[in-house]
């Protein structure tokens, strides 16, 4: 299934409609479900009916933008993620800074909370990871680009295994992000050090 939030291009999951979409009513309804995941709902447990209620539209509204929850979802999901940073080309170090620094706003909050509640229908529908799994690319696409330059032009060592140093720079983040993992990391500082710390063994 392909929604906006993967390809606006194409979206034949999504119903044609006779007039113009409203984007603020998708904007509202998209929003909507994201609260109700930050205020610690499941997935499983919002019902679409809830989902208008929060939003103030009728049922209908929903259905002729979105298929079925799961599609909605996975746009929700999009919103969260939003795009990555373009990196400045100045050091390995300061792009992979800048892709790992998490933004310090209420929305950024507000969205680590509601992506928590999403990670087990991830987890659980294969449908759902694949499309997450299409969501998270393009950051790690940018990140192994960096990565790649950083081998290039000697800055990293010629046998860096760029995925799994991927996984080294976004994991952790991640947890820290979503679940807090451990308390006694502070915010400040945390994307430099991470980055310092992985740089050390993948420095040329």
């Amino acid at each position: 299934m392909t929604t906006a939030g993967v390809d606006a291009g194409a979206d034949p999951g999504r119903k044609s409609l006779g007039r113009p979409r409203d984007a603020r009513a998708d904007d509202a309804i998209i929003e909507a479900l994201i609260t109700l995941l930050s205020e610690g709902q499941s997935a499983d447990a919002i019902s679409m009916e809830a989902v208008a209620a929060r939003a103030g539209v009728g049922k209908a509204t929903i259905y002729r933008r979105w298929p079925n929850k799961e599609a909605l979802l996975i746009d929700a999901a999009a919103r969260m993620k939003g795009p990555p940073p373009a990196p400045a080309g100045i050091s390995v170090r300061e792009d992979l800074i800048a892709l790992v620094a998490p933004p310090h706003t209420k929305k950024s909050e507000h969205y680590s909370k509601a992506a928590a509640c999403l990670i087990p229908q991830a987890v659980r529908n294969p449908e759902m990871h694949a499309v997450y799994q299409a969501i998270l690319e393009p950051r790690r696409k940018v990140m192994r680009e960096v990565l790649q330059r950083g081998v290039d032009n000697g800055e990293l060592r010629p046998d860096l295994d760029l995925e799994l140093t991927l996984l080294l720079l976004t994991a952790p983040s991640m947890a820290q992000n979503v679940f807090n993992f451990n308390p006694r990391v502070k915010r400040e500082g945390y994307a430099e050090a991470l980055v310092d710390l992985i740089l050390r063994g993948a420095a040329a």
